[in-house]
């Protein structure tokens, strides 16, 4: 399930010391435009590539997502920055062994 998948990816980064951005579930990543910020309500998800209105930028639909959701994921980290804010993006939170969390081996080296 993907609370699990979250669970598991939380964990490793918590392990290799990343930080984890989320970003809203329903925030419109492919409907904005990267560069100036123009909606576009019309976009079905059939239409793969689409021009901005308003700049004339021409977007690969999934490219063009991947630029937005960093971007929300960044703006939203950096309202953390804001002095006496509380945390938005919360760090990872170590998981306690034997929650369903499988430890990993040591790799075996042969000599």
């Amino acid at each position: 399930s993907w609370s699990t998948f979250f669970t598991m990816l939380e964990y490793k980064c918590k392990k290799y010391g990343k930080t984890l951005l989320k970003i809203g579930r329903f925030d419109p990543s492919s409907k904005i435009c990267n560069c100036c910020g123009y909606i576009n309500r019309d976009l079905k998800l059939s239409d793969r590539e689409w021009i901005c209105p308003d700049c004339g930028t021409h977007h690969d639909r999934d490219i063009n997502a991947a630029i937005n959701i960093k971007k929300f994921a960044l703006q939203e980290q950096n309202l953390v920055g804001v002095a006496g804010a509380e945390r938005a993006v919360e760090p990872v939170d170590s998981l306690p062994m034997g929650r369903g969390m499988k430890q990993e081996a040591t790799p075996f080296r042969a000599g």
